[in-house]
């Protein structure tokens, strides 16, 4: 038999060669069948930050549709979309977009459309949805915010099963579908997923890669039911990703003049075989000052594309540590969380999985080589759920990023015949005991923690600019989760938001890092990440104890610059090569 160049490195390597069918029950995604590690003792420690789901208060009230509400007869139907926050009107403040997708049988409900929530300053927000221009009713599934015509106003593009949307900010709280006139119409219909802007040419213009999950035609595919193979537990659910086509990822150049071109094979892009692609994420994971982009794949080895830095690139998930765990396996990679979870000033990548597997952790060693310290990290106590949309962030401000991530089943309809598996579940959050390593928090975070949703996307952003960070979640079938963080205590912050002048406007791509307390907290300007979502682009940084930084900034052009005694509890915003510009005081800023 023929072997793969990825079952002759593994040989080589001494890890076990493995067929991706081999690992799962059914054609569906990967699970190892993984049971939880023991957890050791409870730390004991105090953990100041504490949630409250307060979308209903907030106005946050329309439903995200997606498929069928207690079934899923294709795979569409059960992969949901992302979220973003969106400062689109440039007052300082985060608005909020919420995907949507359609209903799988019957009619489609009116609300079921993209939706835009302004700021109203006070802890609400209002959906401006229809005069907005984002009203669409499709099938849904990541979106990236950046301004890629450098008119300092955040334009959107939203991938979908269909055909994908680019919309432009015209900078009067409105936007317009500019796909057609970009050139970014495509033939035929396809399955986008993760998309990500990316300036991978340094020319000061955001590019755009967009990814794809599977070629899904359903009239091509069995519904639920219709096939013997597809089935978990014996129980029979829809069928995919296995046995499904896959689709070649692209790359979008930009021409400076509002259109783009598709440079996917000059690139070298469209010759990588894709795997089963969902969530994108850009930033220089090696330290050469060009942006790589990492591609989460469900049941298929994830991919790391490494820039040539003369625009091509060459796939390099195996050989940098990132495609498999560290037994060699594939797994169902969803959602990446991208953070300094160590303080060394590399960017680490966190992604989550199917339920009875470990989400892994993903140790940089500075250069792009990755380890997966997933147990001696304390990770491997939580197996239970199937997670979608991650964040590596420090959200009770102690100078140390923890992880949280969402969950929520994708067969609804097997809780009844398999009771450990239920369709709603709660969200995981891990808090950072410094060291390398962490502990599950369960009962101290606030009683968001305790509520079940089946979700999928989600974005991180100061929602109330408070000085501590928050969640925005996207739930199948019912009204988003905002779930505001009461933090305590007395530590301290600083966010920093950058704007490029040479680099590109948004600065997306650019790196600082926090020099303070012995520790380099290395953080990226990103423009997906999490589950085919969009944060907050205002940098935070927890200081602990600390009250001042020195800033490393690595811009996106391959420029440094660096800023000594920042004070914290504000925003400071730095213009690329004036360095700071304005300065904010925040609520919490009276603690100094």
């Amino acid at each position: 038999m023929m072997m793969t160049r990825r079952q002759i490195v593994l040989s080589a390597l001494g890890l076990p060669v493995l067929n991706s069918r081999a690992t799962a029950q059914y054609r569906g995604m990967v699970s190892q069948g993984a049971t939880p590690a023991p957890r050791g003792k409870p730390s004991g420690l105090p953990f100041h930050a504490g949630f409250v789901n307060v979308a209903k208060a907030a106005g946050l009230h329309s439903p995200v549709i997606y498929g069928d509400e207690g079934r899923a007869d294709y795979i569409l139907d059960s992969m949901g979309c992302g979220v973003a926050f969106i400062d689109y009107d440039n007052d300082g403040w985060q608005d909020i977009i919420t995907l949507t997708g359609r209903r799988g049988t019957g009619p489609t409900p009116s609300e079921a459309t993209i939706r835009l929530y302004r700021n109203n300053r006070d802890g609400t927000f209002t959906d401006v949805t229809a005069q907005s221009g984002l009203g669409r009713s499709v099938w849904a599934s990541g979106i990236t915010v950046g301004d890629y015509d450098n008119d300092g106003f955040d334009d959107i593009f939203v991938t979908c099963w269909g055909q994908n949307i680019l919309f432009h900010n015209d900078g009067k709280g409105s936007f317009s579908d500019v796909t057609e006139k970009a050139g970014l119409l495509h033939p035929g219909t396809r399955y986008g997923t993760g998309c990500t802007w990316i300036d991978y040419d340094r020319d000061g213009r955001l590019d755009l890669f967009v990814s794809h999950y599977v070629v899904f035609d359903p009239d091509k595919v069995p519904p639920r039911g219709k096939s013997p193979e597809c089935n978990w537990r014996d129980i029979p659910v829809y069928c995919g990703p296995g046995g499904l086509p896959q689709e070649p990822c692209r790359l979008y150049h930009n021409n400076g003049d509002g259109t783009f071109t598709d440079v996917s094979d000059k690139s070298g892009i469209s010759a990588i075989k894709p795997g089963y692609a969902l969530t994108a994420v850009a930033a220089d994971f090696d330290g050469d000052g060009w942006q790589d982009i990492y591609v989460a794949c469900d049941t298929s080895p994830s991919l790391l594309f490494r820039n040539n830095r003369n625009g091509t690139f060459t796939e390099r998930g195996l050989e940098s540590g990132v495609a498999l765990n560290e037994d060699g396996r594939e797994q169902a990679g969803m959602g990446v969380g991208i953070g300094d979870f160590d303080t060394d000033g590399n960017l680490d990548i966190f992604k989550t999985h199917f339920s009875a597997d470990t989400n892994i952790l993903y140790r940089n060693n500075g250069k792009g080589i990755f380890r997966d310290v997933t147990a001696r990290a304390g990770l491997e106590v939580e197996t239970r759920f199937v997670g979608w949309g991650a964040a590596m962030e420090d959200f009770d401000n102690d100078g140390l990023p923890d992880i949280f991530f969402a969950t929520g089943m994708v067969y609804p309809e097997i809780e009844a015949k398999a009771p450990d598996g239920p369709y709603r579940t709660p969200c995981v959050l891990f808090r950072n005991l410094g060291g390398g390593k962490f502990e599950e928090v369960m009962d101290l975070a606030g009683p968001a923690m305790k509520e079940l949703h089946s979700s999928r996307g989600l974005a991180i952003g100061d929602f109330d600019n408070d000085g501590d960070l928050d969640i925005l979640i996207m739930n199948m079938n019912e009204p988003p989760s905002l779930l505001r963080n009461d933090l305590t205590g007395d530590n301290h912050w600083l966010k920093v938001l950058l704007v490029g002048v040479t680099s590109n406007r948004s600065a997306i791509g650019a790196q600082v890092v926090a020099v303070c307390g012995g520790r380099r907290q290395a953080r990226v300007v990103l423009a997906q990440s999490s589950y085919l979502s969009s944060s907050d682009r205002r940098l935070h940084f927890g200081l602990g104890a600390e009250t001042v930084a020195k800033l490393e900034i690595h811009w996106p052009n391959g420029q440094q610059e660096n800023i000594a005694d920042v004070s914290g509890g504000q925003l400071v915003v730095i213009r690329e090569g004036s360095g700071v510009v304005r300065t904010e005081k925040f609520a919490r800023a009276a603690t100094y």
